[in-house]
């Protein structure tokens, strides 16, 4: 049987909808089984619930605490025998304790080639920190932010006359390709955390580079 994925976001789940496109193929290592969100109302969960996927709107306003929010959360996830958790637009920190009883099994993507710009507003800092290449990664969650090994990475170039919102499209694209191929590494069993980084099992031989600017 394929393992069994849990997917959260917070609104309209552009990558939520990237990975159900992915786990739709027969050979992908993984079934997503369910769809949690910390807002009832979020976009991403109409889309999933007509693909006919368990979906939860937890409302994170109606826990006094981060651990009770989590613990409820939690409980979801592990009635519905999810195994993975895949962060696709999950806009909330997480407890320790959520983190760590997942550890190795939850997985995020973040707009930027970690470990540069952590945080928010990841494209407008790239463009005044004035970088020729941009990208996203795709992480395990630990306890820091934005600081778990690191699972994959694409880069993007940075192009003449991009604003925050022309490279933040470009990174989105490289997303939606990025994510469900992570996410296959993990579901599958074929990246692990050896001594604090990603081993992965199966690496290409293929030399990609992505010059910026172009060098011909």
């Amino acid at each position: 049987m394929k393992p069994k994925i849990g997917i959260l976001i917070s609104g309209r789940g552009s990558n939520m909808a990237a990975l159900m496109a992915a786990a739709r193929a027969p050979d992908y290592p993984g079934e997503i089984v369910a769809v949690v969100a910390n807002r009832p109302a979020a976009p991403g969960l109409a889309i999933a619930a007509a693909a006919g996927i368990a979906t939860f709107g937890l409302d994170h306003k109606a826990h006094d605490s981060r651990d009770s929010f989590d613990q409820a959360m939690h409980e979801v996830l592990v009635s519905a025998g999810v195994e993975f958790i895949a962060c696709a637009g999950f806009m909330r920190l997480m407890s320790d304790g959520f983190v760590n009883a997942w550890s190795g099994r939850l997985i995020n993507i973040h707009p930027s080639l970690l470990p540069l710009f952590k945080g928010m507003d990841t494209h407008a800092r790239a463009l005044e920190a004035g970088m020729r290449v941009h990208g996203c990664t795709v992480h395990f969650v630990t306890p820091e932010l934005d600081a778990g090994p690191i699972i994959a990475q694409a880069a993007v170039p940075v192009l003449p006359g991009d604003d925050a919102g022309a490279l933040a499209a470009r990174v989105l694209t490289a997303e939606h390709r990025l994510y469900p191929a992570a996410l296959a590494l993990v579901a599958s069993g074929k990246a692990a955390i050896i001594g604090g980084r990603v081993r992965l099992e199966a690496a290409t031989d293929e030399a990609q580079r992505l010059w910026s600017p172009d060098l011909g």
